[in-house]
């Protein structure tokens, strides 16, 4: 029996290293964002469905093109369990900025799936949730690397390569990562389809590129197990220049990315699709992190995260 009132959360990502060429089958490294998340309560009402999303509150069925993947997914899964879309309402609350690529489309889904089986009580695995979460993304992004879904889904730490086990990587680093919002909407859809575009007009640097960035993956694993965080800082800049070649920074980005080397930072780079959206700077100290912080919010940052990525800095 449906329930009065359901719950249903999901967190965001960050994506470490791995950025479009974990698309061709090279690795990636992702990250959860769990200070960013999703929250979909499902409330008991009578009539049509009504949706309270973000910028939209009104029929689910006559919610505008934004959201044609919630709507799709939340239309599968009660079809999947054989029950009907009416007499309950769905409200869904983010602070995972949307377009930044930060997984926000997948924690939606993931967050309104988890709601709908708790309102219909029924069990909901990881492997339903993962096939639901992908048959959204595939909505949205058309050729999604798979990354998002594993995180939101799994909410660890992971070492991702497409149509392969996913690995979990825990690690811990005596460091600080600044995500930085460029206040620029990320266009995924558009930037995998250039870089489609690039490999096709340039195959033999195309692919020298994306193995290029797959190797910096690879290695980035091998450091962060070393805790070597100048290497991984090096890392980084590296990947931001053969992202740059692949046309998928933009010159926010690189002014993010050159306020946070300029400062101090150990690395910078964009994370997620890119053409907007977010960079991440990975900082050696606290002190530093909130410095450099600063900074960027006085040089174009619309807003900025501090994330400690595992060990706390000793502040007696």
């Amino acid at each position: 029996m449906d329930k009065k009132i359901s719950y249903g959360s999901a967190i965001g990502k960050i994506i470490l290293m791995g950025e479009h060429s974990v698309v061709y089958g090279e690795p990636a490294i992702a990250i959860p964002f769990p200070s960013a998340k999703i929250k979909t309560s499902i409330y008991k009402s009578n009539g049509d469905t009504v949706l309270n999303c973000f910028s939209y509150n009104g029929a689910l069925l006559e919610a505008p093109e934004e959201f044609s993947e919630l709507k799709s997914v939340i239309k599968k899964v009660v079809e999947d369990l054989d029950e009907k879309l009416k007499d309950f309402n769905i409200d869904i609350k983010s602070t995972i900025p949307s377009e930044r690529g930060m997984g926000s489309s997948a924690a939606v889904a993931a967050s309104a799936i988890r709601a709908l089986y708790d309102y219909f009580d029924i069990r909901l695995d990881n492997n339903t949730l993962t096939s639901l979460v992908n048959f959204s993304e595939i909505i949205v992004h058309g050729n999604p690397s798979g990354i998002d879904t594993a995180i939101v889904v799994g909410e660890k730490p992971l070492y991702y390569i497409k149509g392969k086990p996913l690995e979990v990587f825990k690690f811990k680093l005596d460091a600080y990562l600044i995500v930085s919002d460029t206040g620029e909407k990320g266009m995924t859809k558009f930037a995998v389809s250039k870089v489609r575009k690039f490999i096709e007009d340039n195959p033999a640097r195309g692919k020298e590129l994306i193995e290029s960035l797959g190797k910096l993956s690879s290695d980035a694993k091998k450091i962060i197990k070393e805790e070597k965080i100048i290497e991984l800082g090096k890392a980084m800049n590296n990947a931001q220049n053969l992202l740059k070649e692949l046309r998928v920074s933009n010159e926010t980005i690189d002014s993010l990315v050159r306020v946070s080397i300029d400062n101090g930072a150990l690395g910078s780079k964009l994370t997620g699709g890119g053409l907007g959206g977010c960079v991440i700077t990975l900082c050696s100290t606290k002190k530093e992190a909130i410095s450099i912080s600063n900074t960027l919010l006085n040089n174009g940052a619309k807003n900025t995260w501090i994330s400690n990525m595992g060990v706390e800095e000793d502040e007696s």
